[in-house]
């Protein structure tokens, strides 16, 4: 299993890093977890989108721009192709995930999505997606938001998505070769129940035994090595702060 980041920014995209993208690939199948804003031009130098079989699925951790809003763009790659056989494309994530594609489009109507996508709901439980098992858990974020599990032949990443601390993470991440953490905070004293820092991403890290844990969500006007040093205080396993275009095979 490979792991691709293609956006890991904070919050809003960078001149450096779109919003939040990782491709992750395993015996020829591919799956995106997150889409954010400026990731579907980036994901194209590792696919060509426009290939009706170049992705299995599409996995939204939530529905905040900076995660979700170019599977919008993706609409319009599918749906407006000349070649328009393509399957509808398996889309699981939050909920409200299909009414929020509809709004971005000003519609109250979602089911023109359905010629595109096929919605299924993250709460539902685990789930294949090609040759990949999905598994979710309920994150601690101001809406609806998922910390996801993705395994394919005995290997695991477990990818946060936006959360603050959170047990329900670590139990979700036991044992996972790597951990996709995000780490949007330095030093104390943040609101609960909105993003980690890097101290708390390590401390989940150890508390759920992975193995590399990769530090991502890095927000503009943070040290990123600030936020790898708290990290490396209570985790003493590997360490690597995520950037577009860093790949990792388990």
């Amino acid at each position: 299993m490979r792991l691709t980041v293609v956006g890991c920014a904070g919050s809003f995209p960078t001149a450096a890093s779109p919003g939040s993208c990782y491709l992750v690939e395993h015996e020829g199948s591919r799956i995106v977890l997150d889409l954010g804003n400026g990731a579907l031009g980036a994901l194209q130098e590792y696919v060509d989108v426009t290939e009706p079989d170049a992705l299995a699925g599409l996995v939204l951790s939530h529905c905040h721009v900076d995660h979700c809003v170019d599977a919008a763009s993706l609409y319009v790659a599918r749906h407006y192709h000349p070649d328009r056989s393509f399957d509808p494309l398996a889309l699981a994530g939050p909920t409200e995930s299909r009414d929020r594609l509809a709004q971005v489009y000003g519609s109250a109507d979602p089911a023109f999505l359905d010629r595109v996508f096929a919605f299924e709901a993250l709460a539902d439980g685990p789930r294949r997606i090609g040759p990949f098992t999905i598994e979710a858990a309920r994150a601690e974020h101001p809406v609806e938001a998922y910390s996801i599990r993705v395994s394919a032949d005995g290997r695991s990443i477990t990818y946060s998505g936006d959360t603050g601390p959170s047990a329900s993470l670590v139990r979700l991440a036991q044992g996972t070769d790597l951990a996709l953490f995000e780490a949007s905070f330095v030093g104390t004293g943040h609101a609960p129940g909105l993003h980690m820092s890097g101290t708390d991403a390590g401390r989940a890290a150890a508390d759920a035994n992975a193995g590399l844990l990769l530090l991502t969500h890095l927000v503009a006007w943070n040290d990123p090595e600030q936020v790898r040093a708290e990290a490396a205080a209570v985790f003493d396993g590997p360490i690597e702060l995520a950037r577009p275009g860093l790949t990792v095979t388990m």
